[in-house]
C-alpha cells in the first residue's frame, strides 16, 4: 500500500508540476510575446530537469522532419528573395488587384491553393517574400498580410489527405485514401467543408480590412537576376507533392527534401558570379529563434503527453458526451478548437482517434463524422493564437527579423473571426451532410 501511495503521489506531483509549467509557457508567451522563446525554453529545461521528458527520449519528443523542412525552406526562401522573384510574382499582384484589401485576400487565397497539397509552413515560408516584397513597395506594415497567410494556410491544411500531419493521421488511421477526402460512401467529405470556410472567410476578410482601400500598382517592373532559387524552391513542391503519396516514406524525408534544395542554393551561389556573399545573406537571414522555439515547443508538449494530460482531455469528451450524438459531434469539433489553440494538434489527434473509433463502435455508427469533425476543429483551431500552429510561429518568425512585433491581440484581430467562420461553416455542413 505504501509503495502505491508513494507512486501515486509523484504520478499526481509530475502531472500537477508539467500543467503548473505548460501554463505558465504559454502565459508568458501571450503576455510577453519579445520573451516567447525563452519563456519555451526555459519550460522545456524545467520539464528534462524534473524528469517529465527524459533526457534520452528528446530525440524522440522533438520533430527533427518539421525543423528540418523549416530551415531548409527559410534557406532557399532566403535565396529566392535575392533572387528578385518575389518583386516580380508582386509586381503581377499589384497589377492585377485594385486595392490593398483585394492583395490581401488573393495572397491569403493562394497559400490556401498552395497548402492543400504540401505543410502549412513550407507555404508561409514561401508565401511570406512576396508579401514582403509588397509591403515595401507600397510602404505599409506586412503584418495583416503575413497573418492572413497563415491561418489561411492552416485552413487549407484539413483539405486533402496530404495537407497536414494530423490529415496524413487520419488518413493512415482510417484506411482512406485521398479520394475518400473529396467524397466517400456517396457524400461530400472534408474538402468540401473546408472550401465552403474558405468561402465563407472572404466577407469577413473585406470586413477586418475594410479599411485598407489605398489603389495600388507596380510603377518600377523587377528584374529577375537569378532563376535557379525560383526553379530549386518549384522543385521542391513538386517533390513534397509526389513524396506524399508514398504511405510508407521515411519519417525524414519532408526535411531532407528540403535541406537538399536548400543545399542546392547555397552550391550555386558559390560557383557563381555572386561567390560567396549571398551565403552570408542567408546566414545572416537564418531565423534561429523559430527553430529554438518550435523545438522548446515539442518538448513541453511531449511533457504533457507523457504525463497523461492529453489522454484526460479525450476521457472529458466521452464522459460529457455521452450517447447524445450531436453533443459528442459539437464537443469534439470545439473543444479541438479550444484545446488546438494552446496544445499542438498533432498528439491531441493522435489520443483522440481511437477515443472516437471506440465511442462509434459502442454507439453503433460510421465513425467518419466525429474523424472530420475532429480534423476540423484540431487543425483550424491552431490558428486562435500567434502560438497554436507551427505556421503561425514561423510568420511571426518572418515579420519579427524584417522588424516587426506581433501582439497577441493584434494577431487575434484577424485569426479569431477568420477561425470562427471557417470552424462554423465546416461544422454546419459536416452534420447536415454526414448525421
Amino acid at each position: 500500500m505504501t509503495t502505491g501511495n508513494c507512486f501515486y503521489d509523484t504520478g499526481s506531483f509530475m502531472k500537477t508540476a508539467a500543467l503548473v509549467i505548460f501554463i505558465a509557457v504559454y502565459a508568458v508567451m501571450i503576455l510577453l510575446p519579445k520573451r516567447r522563446v525563452w519563456g519555451a525554453l526555459a519550460g522545456a529545461v524545467l520539464f528534462v530537469i524534473l524528469g517529465i521528458v527524459g533526457f534520452g527520449d528528446l530525440a524522440g519528443t522533438i520533430d527533427f522532419n518539421v525543423l528540418l523542412m523549416i530551415a531548409g525552406m527559410m534557406i532557399t526562401v532566403s535565396y529566392f528573395g535575392m533572387s528578385g522573384m518575389p518583386m516580380k510574382i508582386a509586381d503581377g499582384i499589384l497589377d492585377k488587384s485594385k486595392d490593398l484589401r483585394m492583395v490581401i485576400i488573393a495572397l491569403s487565397l493562394f497559400a490556401g491553393i498552395i497548402s492543400a497539397f504540401i505543410d502549412n509552413v513550407a507555404t508561409v515560408l514561401m508565401i511570406a517574400p512576396v508579401a514582403i516584397a509588397i509591403s515595401k513597395k507600397l510602404k505599409v506594415s506586412p503584418i495583416p498580410m503575413i497573418v492572413s497567410i497563415a491561418v489561411s494556410s492552416n485552413l487549407q491544411g484539413a483539405a486533402t489527405l496530404v495537407g497536414d500531419t494530423t490529415s496524413i493521421m487520419l488518413g493512415s488511421y482510417a484506411r482512406m485514401t485521398f479520394a475518400d477526402f473529396f467524397f466517400m460512401n456517396g457524400k461530400a467529405g472534408i474538402f468540401f467543408a473546408v472550401e465552403l470556410g474558405a468561402l465563407c472567410t472572404i466577407p469577413v476578410m473585406m470586413k477586418i480590412f475594410g479599411k485598407l482601400r489605398q489603389p495600388v500598382e507596380a510603377k518600377e517592373k523587377t528584374i529577375v537576376r537569378d532563376y535557379v532559387p525560383t526553379a530549386a524552391l518549384d522543385m521542391t513542391i513538386i517533390t513534397l507533392i509526389i513524396a506524399s503519396f508514398f504511405p510508407d516514406r521515411p519519417d525524414m524525408t519532408n526535411g531532407v527534401v528540403c535541406m537538399l534544395f536548400a543545399l542546392i542554393c547555397v552550391i550555386w551561389s558559390l560557383i557563381s558570379t555572386h561567390k560567396n556573399a549571398q551565403v552570408k545573406t542567408a546566414v545572416s537571414e537564418f531565423d534561429w529563434q523559430t527553430i529554438l522555439l518550435l523545438a522548446s515547443l515539442f518538448v513541453v508538449i511531449g511533457g504533457i503527453t507523457n504525463v497523461g494530460i492529453i489522454d484526460d482531455i479525450a476521457d472529458f469528451f466521452v464522459k460529457i458526451g455521452g450517447d447524445n450524438y450531436f453533443l459528442l459531434y459539437t464537443l469534439v469539433v470545439w473543444g479541438s478548437v479550444l484545446i488546438s489553440a494552446f496544445i499542438d494538434n498533432i498528439p491531441y489527434v493522435s489520443a483522440m482517434l481511437p477515443v472516437i473509433a471506440g465511442i462509434s463502435r459502442i454507439m453503433g455508427i460510421e465513425p467518419y463524422l466525429l474523424y472530420f469533425g475532429l480534423l476540423c476543429g484540431a487543425t483550424l483551431g491552431g490558428n486562435l493564437t500567434p502560438f497554436g500552429a507551427s505556421a503561425n510561429i514561423t510568420g511571426i518568425g518572418i515579420l519579427r527579423k524584417n522588424g516587426y512585433e506581433v501582439s497577441t491581440k493584434d494577431f487575434c484581430r484577424i485569426s479569431v473571426p477568420f477561425t470562427l467562420t471557417a470552424v462554423t461553416a465546416g461544422y454546419v455542413f459536416l452534420w447536415f451532410m454526414w448525421r
